[in-house]
């Protein structure tokens, strides 16, 4: 399709929630943490060819308000607060990034 992409699924999750929502917890720097994230199926059909794309990221500004990367309440966030930060995905065998997906093939048409 000449490099023509479609969003399928969005879905802005804050990872101070990823233990839960009454507890918010920041990170720490450098330590790898797992984070279990459902989102909810689209039954979206990708044919031959087709490739899919994943992005993880800190931001989906303008379409949520802005995340200072500073463990704060958002709405109490100064200038001063908005850094820059790094995203990390890992490969290593006891440290790997996954993402998983359910796959539901067509039946496959009887003669």
């Amino acid at each position: 399709m000449g490099g023509y992409e479609q969003l399928v699924r969005g879905e802005p999750f804050r990872g101070k929630f990823r233990h839960s929502f009454e507890k918010p917890e920041a990170f720490t720097p450098g330590k790898v943490e797992t984070v279990n994230f459902a989102m909810q199926d689209v039954n979206h059909t990708f044919r031959r060819g087709h490739r899919i794309m994943v992005q993880i990221q800190s931001s989906w500004f303008p379409l949520t308000d802005r995340n200072p990367q500073v463990f704060l309440n958002i709405p109490d966030a100064k200038p001063t607060d908005f850094l820059k930060a790094t995203q990390r995905l890992y490969r290593a065998t006891s440290q790997a990034s996954a993402v998983e997906t359910n796959i539901l093939l067509p039946a496959t048409a009887e003669k």
